[in-house]
């Protein structure tokens, strides 16, 4: 298949003309849950499918919200954290893992009322969390450039794969033992060999910059990352490591997903709106953008829910809370 060079921004619906407007949203808002008194800033999420629960970094609280998804109400908050940003729920131990910013732990609290069961220090600036369906190890990205490798069954950190910066946003290659990090620092998407505990590839970003969250869209054997300076969606050939594709999407981004059953992309950013594409081979198209509050950048898409759950920060007279949209069709 012949690769595709950088992309003009396309405004799809724009060409259906006076129609547009009756074209239904690509995601619509089915319900809000307010957070109560939750101030400053709401890092990542994770999600216990079986019990319906959310669980969200409350970072500028040092606290998590854990969330009854059938009520659609908040349960109550996990206190007493620094800084919480990396969440992961791992189903076969039970096991929520927190990663903290403010003092580089990794907490661990277990079963259903969630029980303090653990402590793992990793030094600086834990992050973003990823577990690895093959080995079962949590891959936690930390200080200034490693992923920690935690053993799930005795909870302790069992090795470091080093990056030449700090870790932001990364994924797993389902298709091969490989990771994508991205390393904002460096300028790059960083490539990783599981089996090697090394990175053996980079793809650069030229005069793109900032790049925070990450997907892999693993049908099409592309990764995809969001840069914030300028604001692009820019995606790589996970086969050949080839740029191929840039469009432009809404500024200061920090998740991005893709709903492999639609074949789009959702891009939440910080300047208040859900940026949406639908992917047409290669080619990942704009179709429609979706507002939401300033600051609300932080999302998850849930495959197995079929939702997206985006949290607003407070802002003005607007509480905190997780709004929670279905897609459509």
């Amino acid at each position: 298949m012949p690769r595709v060079g950088p992309l003009l921004f396309v405004l799809c619906l724009a060409l259906a003309g006076p129609a547009s407007a009756a074209v239904q949203s690509p995601l619509q808002l089915e319900s809000e849950i307010p957070l109560g008194s939750v101030r400053g800033r709401i890092d990542h999420f994770a999600v216990d499918i079986q019990r319906k629960r959310l669980f969200t970094a409350e970072l500028g609280n040092d606290g998590i919200s854990i969330i009854d998804l059938n009520e659609r109400r908040l349960l109550r908050t996990i206190t007493g954290l620094r800084e919480p940003q990396g969440l992961a729920y791992v189903a076969s131990t039970d096991t929520l893992y927190v990663a903290n910013g403010g003092d580089g732990s990794v907490r661990l609290f277990r079963g259903s009322n969630l029980e303090p069961a653990g402590r793992i220090e990793l030094g600086t600036d834990a992050d973003n969390i990823r577990v690895d369906p093959q080995s079962g190890h949590i891959l936690v990205g930390y200080g200034n450039g490693a992923l920690a490798i935690i053993d799930r069954d005795t909870r302790r950190k069992i090795d470091d794969i080093p990056l030449i910066g700090h870790p932001e946003s990364f994924e797993l290659d389902p298709a091969q033992a490989r990771v994508f990090v991205n390393v904002p620092d460096a300028n790059e998407v960083a490539v990783v060999d599981l089996a090697e505990k090394r990175q053996v590839a980079s793809l650069p970003l030229n005069n793109l910059h900032a790049n925070f969250p990450l997907a892999i869209d693993p049908d099409e054997h592309q990764v995809l990352t969001v840069t914030r300076s300028p604001p692009r969606l820019v995606a790589f050939s996970t086969r050949d490591g080839s740029q191929t594709g840039v469009v432009r999407t809404c500024g200061d981004a920090d998740d991005l997903f893709v709903d492999a059953k639609r074949q789009r992309v959702y891009v939440s950013c910080g300047q208040g709106a859900i940026d949406v594409f639908v992917r047409r081979d290669e080619v990942y198209a704009f179709l429609a953008r979706i507002p939401t509050r300033a600051g609300a950048r932080t999302s998850l898409y849930v495959p197995e829910l079929d939702r997206l759950f985006v949290a607003l920060r407070a802002r003005g007279g607007a509480p905190a809370s997780i709004r929670i949209f279905r897609p459509e069709p």
